[in-house]
């Protein structure tokens, strides 16, 4: 009789095992959003540095506070007025450069990728294969050799040679064909081959099968694909610095270099201008379609 009261009475009693299990489920939660406010401040800590130095009129990072006393735009004034920096034209190559790359780049790899995952041509997985080792090697390793061969193609076709736009735009697309290729041929893997059958069936070319019906599709990996190379292209500076020489055919990465190490005096307040002015094309691109590159490249993870 007293077993089953003590039976009785412990079976209603609430269980005091919870508490604990969610303090440190708590816990949890709080640890891991303190590490991700850290890793913002970190992140977001420099960027502001950045534009409030680009309106504060003392010119000077040491001296200068997160929210300056008299902000203003003369900065901003003495970047585009400057009669030896033509910041609005190496503003104008970049955009030029990046959006002509891109549009190539997602020409070559979309097409390319499309023979790869469709057709079955001998020599196809050893081009694949080399396509996957080319890509193994930093492209840094060939600077010499490509400074070499514009330099010779430039005696030739004076268009193609250095300090000129053309072969920067030819290196920018096939250095971002090659993996971007695999990436487009693993999306379209994914994509049923029957579809490609219905429209052959029903009088279809590969052509129109591919631009009517399997482009549209591609959509997420094709704008990750024109973001990265956007991003790329507009940001590169090691490769424009080599190939490029006269000062209205710069880049604004390279462009910016000039205020450094032409100015003696180190004017902060341009250099910080010119950088905020620089950071608005990649801003302006990348937030809207921020949720179709992660769909893009999850999609391409997964799929693939």
């Amino acid at each position: 009789m007293r077993n089953a009261e003590v039976f009785s009475r412990s079976s209603t009693e609430p269980v005091t095992t919870r508490t604990p299990i969610r303090f440190e489920k708590w816990a949890q939660y709080g640890f891991a959003y303190l590490i991700a406010l850290v890793l913002i401040a970190f992140a977001v800590a420099p960027a502001l540095w950045v534009i409030s130095a680009s309106f504060n009129p003392a010119k000077s990072l040491v001296a200068g506070t997160l929210f300056p006393k008299n902000p203003d735009l003369s900065n901003y004034d003495q970047l585009f007025s400057s009669e030896f920096f033509p910041y609005a034209t190496w503003f104008l190559n970049s955009l030029k450069i990046a959006s002509i790359t891109t549009l190539l780049a997602i020409l070559i790899t979309c097409t390319a990728g499309y023979a790869l995952s469709r057709f079955r041509f001998q020599g196809r997985r050893t081009l694949m294969f080399a396509i996957l080792i080319l890509n193994i090697f930093p492209a840094i390793l060939a600077i010499v050799a490509l400074f070499s061969m514009i330099q010779q193609l430039g005696l030739y076709l004076p268009g193609m040679g250095l300090d000129s736009h053309a072969p920067l735009i030819f290196i920018y697309v096939a250095g971002s064909s090659g993996i971007n290729v695999l990436i487009v041929k693993a999306y379209i893997d994914s994509i049923p081959s029957e579809i490609d059958e219905s429209a052959l069936v029903d009088g279809a070319t590969h052509w129109q099968t591919f631009m009517y019906i399997i482009f549209p599709i591609m959509r997420p990996i094709v704008i990750t694909i024109g973001v990265l190379t956007f991003i790329a292209a507009y940001g590169d500076f090691i490769i424009a610095r080599v190939l490029l020489k006269s000062s209205d055919q710069l880049t604004v990465m390279v462009g910016m270099l000039l205020f450094q190490t032409d100015r003696f005096d180190r004017d902060f307040g341009i250099i910080t201008a010119g950088a905020v002015i620089a950071a608005i094309p990649i801003i302006l691109i990348y937030i809207p379609l921020q949720k179709y590159v992660i769909d893009g490249l999850t999609a391409g993870s997964i799929k693939g």
